[in-house]
């Protein structure tokens, strides 16, 4: 287990090994100094990562909590919003890098709620949307703690409304579909349905794709999704060092190269993004798309 425990300060660096005793330690303590009462666990979605992007209720639970426990990817600004007293701990989940088991983020909550404490599992985006909510909720519940869940605002629809597309837009698409960049073993899974994906009516996004960019690619072109199908790729939506490329989806795996991977990566594709990628097509002599906004936020 590897958790870094932060009492007003907090990091995004991977977490340590050697703190293990420490929060062991911590927790115990918490334990022992509290009544035996009942704890609570909410679950709540922090956003893409501008705190004004919070709903109201997201903000009531953060004020209330005794302990946030929150994912490498929260924003800064948002884990400030909690209540000054709590105890914050980072329980990193990172795809290919050092974080903490499932198991033990598990054990922390149920460990802590037991000991009577409100925990608030702050989650990156939504709870509900590749955040493994479902997971601890079916935890929690077989141990008999209370749940409730707080929903964000996912990256793909902050990511829209700053390109100001409409992911629906009833000419370009009937349905969309928001898809795992990799599996557990950061590889794109062996069974999705690519024939199915490739439907020039569905908008796409993928999420968590930096690193299977160009075989997404691949794949989309193979089961007869055109080449020239409008891309919008974003990292660190919403935060201040956002960035974009746009282009079309023979150009992806080039384009990938230029973009922050360090932040979270977002891919959009279909139709519906062909507003965002009009400055790559009003500059043909551009080769390989546009690493500038595509188009302002608003």
């Amino acid at each position: 287990m590897a958790i870094i425990f932060r009492t007003r300060r907090h990091s995004n660096a991977a977490p340590a090994t050697d703190d293990r005793s420490n929060l062991i330690s911590l927790v115990d303590s918490l334990a022992l100094a509290t009544p035996i009462q009942a704890g609570h666990v909410t679950l709540v979605g922090a956003g893409p990562g501008d705190a004004e992007l919070l709903t109201l209720k997201a903000v009531r639970a953060l004020q209330a909590a005794d302990v946030v426990l929150y994912d490498d990817l929260v924003s800064t600004d948002v884990i400030e919003l909690a209540r000054r007293e709590a105890k914050r701990m980072t329980v990193g989940k990172r795809g290919q890098r050092e974080s903490c088991r499932q198991e033990d983020i598990n054990q922390l909550m149920i460990k802590l709620a037991r000991a009577g404490k409100h925990v608030v599992r702050l989650k990156s985006g939504d709870p509900m949307i590749f955040g493994r909510a479902g997971e601890e909720i079916a935890e929690l519940e077989k141990h008999g703690i209370g749940v409730t869940v707080v929903p964000g605002i996912t990256a793909a629809l902050a990511a829209a409304s700053a390109l100001g597309i409409s992911l629906t837009h009833r000419d370009h698409a009937h349905s969309v579909r928001f898809v795992t960049g990799h599996a557990r073993n950061g590889e794109l899974s062996n069974d999705l349905d690519w024939r199915g994906l490739a439907d020039p009516q569905t908008t796409l996004v993928f999420y968590m794709a930096g690193r299977t960019a160009p075989a997404i690619a691949e794949r989309l072109i193979a089961a007869g999704l055109s080449a020239a199908t409008p891309v919008v790729v974003t990292s660190g939506v919403s935060r201040q060092d956002e960035r974009r490329w746009c282009g079309q989806l023979t150009e992806l795996a080039q384009g990938i190269g230029t973009i922050d991977r360090s932040q979270p990566v977002l891919i959009g594709i279909g139709q519906a993004f062909a507003r965002g990628s009009a400055d790559v097509a009003a500059e043909p002599d551009r080769a390989g798309g546009d690493t500038m906004p595509c188009r302002s936020a608003i």
